[in-house]
């Protein structure tokens, strides 16, 4: 039997800051933005999926009746997310990084091959970007 699951279609990470969010990764890091809602979430194209940043202050609320009936979620402490970065990329996004004055917490060359470097958002979020060979993927 095939297996049913394709892909990663969307990933979550959570901050109170939604401004602060929105602006770093909209301009830092140069990602689309889809949609914000108010101060209860944020979207971004990010490759062929979906980043949400949602304020988990607000996505614990249960839905209005007459809103969309997606469940109470949320998380308390900071997230991880990776985003894909080709090794040709990587030094320029680290570049791209520093010159907004984000700190680049640390550079992994790891044993099977391809690196990643470490830093995090506003909320403190920890993000890398690396080499998709990290994973054993081209």
């Amino acid at each position: 039997m095939a297996q049913p699951i394709e892909g990663i279609l969307e990933t979550a990470l959570y901050a109170t800051d939604l401004d602060a969010a929105e602006a770093f990764y909209g301009n830092v890091l140069g990602l689309e933005k889809i949609a914000r809602l108010g101060n209860r979430h944020v979207f971004f194209r990010c490759g062929p999926g979906v980043l949400l940043i949602f304020n988990p202050e607000e996505t614990m609320k249960p839905p209005a009746p007459d809103s969309l009936q997606v469940p109470p979620h949320g998380t308390t402490g900071k997230g991880h997310a990776c985003f894909r970065v080709s090794g040709d990329n990587l030094d320029t996004m680290a570049a791209k990084l520093k010159s907004a004055g984000v700190a680049i917490e640390s550079e992994v060359h790891w044993p099977q091959g391809g690196r990643s470097i470490y830093f995090r958002d506003p909320d403190g979020n920890s993000l890398e970007c690396a080499e998709a060979k990290i994973w054993g993927m081209g």
